[in-house]
C-alpha cells in the first residue's frame, strides 16, 4: 500500500490490501470507506480462491462516507465518489459518480 502526501483518512475505514492500494496526494477518504482488492471466482468449484487486483486512487480524489471501491478500479485525479456508492468500474478524472453500482453523475467544471 502506498499513500501520497496530504492524504486524510477518516475513522472506521477498512482497507483489504492484498491486491495493492495506491492513494495519490491530497486524497480525502470519508468515514467507513471500504477498499476491497480481492475478488472470488464465479465458478462455484473455485469460489474459495481469491483474485487480487490493485485499487488506484488519483490525486485530490474525494471518496464520501460508506463508499465501497472494488478490486481493479482506478479513480482518476480530482474525481468525487458520492457517499454510499459502490464503485465497480474505473472513474474518469474530474467526474462525480454515485449510486449502487456507481454511475457517472457529472463532470466537475474547473475554474481557471
Amino acid at each position: 500500500m502506498t499513500v501520497g502526501k496530504g492524504v486524510f483518512i477518516n475513522s472506521g475505514c477498512s482497507f483489504q490490501d492484498q491486491g495493492g492500494i495506491d492513494i495519490g496526494d491530497g486524497a480525502l477518504i470519508g468515514h467507513n470507506v471500504v477498499l476491497a482488492t480481492l475478488n472470488h471466482d464465479l465458478d462455484p468449484r473455485k469460489r474459495g480462491s481469491t483474485i487480487p487486483a490493485t485499487i488506484t486512487i488519483g490525486n485530490n480524489v474525494w471518496i464520501g462516507s460508506n463508499a465501497t471501491v472494488l478490486a481493479g478500479v482506478t479513480i482518476g485525479d480530482g474525481a468525487v465518489v458520492a457517499a454510499g456508492a459502490v464503485v465497480t468500474k474505473d472513474v474518469a478524472p474530474n467526474t462525480i459518480v454515485g449510486g449502487v453500482p456507481a454511475k457517472y453523475i457529472k463532470t466537475i467544471e474547473l475554474e481557471d
